[in-house]
C-alpha cells in the first residue's frame, strides 16, 4: 500500500510540475493537511462523547436493561448463544451504536463483540455462523441516524446536512437484509451439502 501512495504522489508531482502548478499543488497539499487534522479531531470529539455516556450507561446499569429489550431479537438471530451470555450484551450495544451512526464509537464494541463470540467457538480456528452473521450485519451497519455523517456534513457547510438520513435508513436497511439473507441461503446450502 505504501508503494502506491509513494507511486500517486510522485505521478502528481510530475504532472503539476509539466503542467506548470506546483504552487496549486503545494497549496492543496497544505489545505488538504489541515482539513485532515479538523476532521480528526471533531470525530475523536464525538467517539470521545459516546464512548462516555456508554460507560455512563453501562455504570448505570442501563445497558444491561437495554440488552434485555433487545434479548429476542438478538437471541432470535443468533440462535446459538446463550441467553446470558455477554456476547448479547456487546452484540446489542454494537447495534444500538451503528444505529445512532456513530460507527466509529462502534468499532471498540463490535471488538469486545468479537472477542465473546470467539469465547463461545469450540474450534477457533474456524469461524462460527454466529460470528459470520455478526460480521455481515455490523458492516451493513442498520443507521437510523447517522449523527457521524450529519456532524462532517454541518461542519464542511452542507446547507441541508440531514438530508442523508432517509438514503442512509434505506440502504442501510436494505444492505442488512440482503447481506444476512444470502448468509442464511449459503448456510442451508452447506448444510444440506453437508449431508
Amino acid at each position: 500500500m505504501n508503494i502506491i501512495w509513494v507511486v500517486l504522489i510522485s505521478i502528481s508531482i510530475i504532472f503539476s510540475i509539466i503542467n506548470g502548478r506546483l504552487d496549486e499543488l503545494t497549496k492543496s497539499i497544505f489545505d488538504a493537511a489541515k482539513s485532515a487534522v479538523e476532521v480528526s479531531l471533531y470525530l475523536a470529539g464525538i467517539v470521545s462523547l459516546w464512548l462516555g455516556i456508554t460507560k455512563i450507561l453501562d455504570e448505570a446499569g442501563l445497558i444491561y436493561r437495554l440488552s434485555n429489550l433487545f434479548r429476542p431479537i438478538i437471541s432470535g438471530l443468533f440462535k446459538n448463544i446463550p441467553k446470558e451470555h455477554p456476547a448479547i450484551t456487546s452484540i446489542t450495544l454494537n447495534f444500538l451504536a451503528n444505529v445512532f451512526g456513530l460507527g466509529n464509537a462502534a468499532t471498540p464494541l463490535g471488538i469486545k463483540a468479537m472477542q465473546d463470540l470467539q469465547t463461545l467457538n469450540k474450534t477457533p480456528e474456524t469461524v462460527t455462523f454466529e460470528i459470520m452473521l455478526f460480521i455481515v450485519l455490523n458492516t451493513a451497519s442498520i443507521q437510523l441516524i447517522p449523527f457521524t455523517v450529519i456532524g462532517i456534513l454541518s461542519t464542511l457547510g452542507s446547507q441541508n446536512p440531514s438530508a442523508v438520513v432517509l438514503p442512509c435508513i434505506i440502504s442501510t436497511f436494505l444492505s442488512a437484509f440482503f447481506a444476512a439473507g444470502i448468509l442464511f441461503v449459503f448456510k442451508r446450502f452447506y448444510t444440506n451439502e453437508s449431508s
